[in-house]
């Protein structure tokens, strides 16, 4: 069965972390589409992977599996691996935060913890205790994409980790905002909103660490 899966991870490209992550999925699901949003998020910033997750996910057909692997907190036992589904996609990553702001942004619906011993019957691999993206959470997508009932791998839980991603704040003729992300050709990307800023605005001075530029 045909479906995008998508993979955003901070495992770069050196090591075959990501290419198993694949090996992974398509053992389950040959027909799989894999789009790989990107692997360059620095090691371990969650807030980071959760702003890109967000921001490029509603760009995807209805019905795409978004998977994220940003997880410093990987093998603890307090953290659970999640599956939430929303009105349009199904997210799938670490209770961490990361999935948070996507997940409210595509109307959530339900939030599942993963059944790790559920994913082992279909793999029949034993999960290594610091590589869940190889061993749960890519093994969940394929078995999705493949149509295997989500309660049949996962259980409904009430709740899980909020991470917030702050709008920029306005008082009078000053805007208080921060970078959320630095791309590939050094534009900083920020929480202001273009309609923050008046229409009419003749002069603007943006300030960083104490320095200053003036766009005319």
């Amino acid at each position: 069965m045909k479906r995008i899966i998508t993979l955003l991870t901070d495992f770069g490209l050196k090591d075959t972390y990501v290419a198993e992550m694949k090996a992974a999925i398509y053992s389950i699901n040959p027909e799989a589409i894999i789009v790989d949003m990107t692997h360059e998020i620095e090691r371990h910033n969650i807030r980071q992977a959760a702003f890109i997750l967000r921001e490029s996910s509603r760009y995807f057909p209805e019905g795409t599996i978004h998977v994220t692997v940003v997880d410093p907190g990987v093998g603890s036992k307090c953290q659970k691996p999640l599956i939430v589904e929303t009105g349009k996609y199904i997210f799938i990553g670490p209770d961490n935060g990361v999935l948070y702001p996507a997940a409210i942004e595509n109307k959530l619906k339900k939030v599942y913890a993963i059944t790790p011993d559920e994913i082992v019957k279909y793999t029949g691999r034993k999960i290594s205790r610091t590589f869940h993206g190889r061993d749960i959470y890519a093994p969940t997508a394929a078995l999705i994409s493949k149509g295997i009932p989500i309660d049949e791998i996962a259980q409904e839980v009430a709740d899980f980790i909020k991470l917030e991603l702050k709008d920029a704040t306005r008082e009078n003729d000053i805007i208080i905002g921060e970078v959320l992300y630095i791309d590939h050709f050094g534009n900083l990307i920020t929480n202001v909103r273009e309609e923050m800023i008046p229409e009419n605005c003749r002069k603007l001075t943006i300030e960083v660490h104490g320095r200053s530029i003036e766009i005319p």
